[in-house]
């Protein structure tokens, strides 16, 4: 199958993209290794998203939420609702292997098939690669990188490791649920990202000793029924059942050093492109959404990276004239 531009990813903002497309009769298919915004599915299913429900609006499809901020079973139903709406192409549970660019032409191998396109566009976020903490014991099956919901943890011991938003609202659940927390935070506080209107209410519970938390402190070990910790006060031992390290995640590196796309030296490691067109060194292959950021995943969200389309199709637009 021969197309003008491959998205890769239905996030979002790879549905941005194709609604750009098809607002420019330009022959496009978006890609997607899971489901249709395949990120927001694997929240945890009871998380309330931080932007109002207009700030994540796309293509003009307006969306209404039944509180001042959106719910995840919200935003599915909506990015649904967007796809009905562009009658966007879209093959999902098919995963990219490899993007070669062969003389003026791209081919894409799948898990399904061979695609050729002259520009292809790399939506793919950061979600599915966490930030290991490469301690021993990490690989147990009690340990675990995503939160769904908190149920299953109810009346056990929790350890949560990390200082955001991801770690704030496992900590707050599991708690609510019976579970004993404790949290790890390799700072000296939470981090100020965290939800203004979450905030007191962690704070609150770690100040009368509900959750207990090690500041300045980093986990040595975990071993089947403890953790180790390294806190000011020296190494201690912490009885545990189930571990959640939400210590973020980055982009998948490999995927795109394969393609070509050169990074930036230093600890961030962004992808190299044009802030303009959002083309990478790599003529005809591009960027867009959380995945420009590399591993300052707090830079890019929905409601900053809308435009990315935009600008993308504007130049392709120019380049096909």
């Amino acid at each position: 199958m021969e197309v003008n531009t491959i998205i890769i990813g239905a996030g979002p903002i790879g549905l941005t993209c194709g609604i750009e497309a098809v607002k420019r009769n330009i022959s496009y298919l978006i890609i997607e290794k899971g489901c249709i915004v395949n990120s927001v599915f694997n929240y945890p299913v009871n998380m309330t998203f931080f932007s109002t429900s207009d700030r994540l609006e796309i293509g003009g499809v307006p969306f209404v939420s039944h509180g001042d901020k959106p719910t995840r079973r919200e935003a599915l139903e909506y990015y649904r609702r967007v796809v009905d709406a562009w009658k966007l192409k879209i093959n999902t549970y098919e995963k990219v292997f490899s993007i070669e660019k062969k003389e003026n032409q791209f081919i894409i191998n799948t898990s399904k098939s061979i695609y050729k396109s002259e520009n292809v566009i790399i939506s793919t976020g950061f979600f599915d690669y966490p930030n290991l903490l490469y301690v021993p014991g990490e690989d147990l099956p009690k340990v675990f990188h995503y939160f769904k919901e908190a149920h299953p943890y109810a009346y056990k011991k929790v350890a949560v490791i990390g200082a955001g938003n991801s770690a704030v609202d496992v900590a707050l659940e599991t708690y609510r649920r019976g579970a004993e927390v404790t949290m790890i935070i390799r700072e000296d506080k939470l981090k100020d990202s965290v939800k203004y209107w979450v905030k007191p209410d962690i704070e609150n519970r770690i100040k009368e000793g509900s959750i207990k938390a090690f500041f300045n402190s980093t986990v040595e070990e975990i071993k089947e029924e403890e953790i180790i910790i390294n806190s000011p006060e020296g190494t201690k031992s912490v009885p545990n059942d189930f571990v959640f390290a939400m210590t973020g995640y980055h982009p998948d590196y490999d995927f795109l050093s394969k393609a070509g796309i050169r990074f930036t030296s230093d600890e961030n490691k962004v992808p190299i492109f044009n802030p303009d067109t959002f083309e990478t060194n790599v003529e005809r292959l591009f960027l867009a959404g959380v995945v420009c950021g590399g591993m300052e995943t707090n830079k890019w969200f929905i409601e900053n990276s809308r435009d990315h389309a935009e600008k993308i199709f504007n130049y392709i637009t120019s380049k096909k004239s």
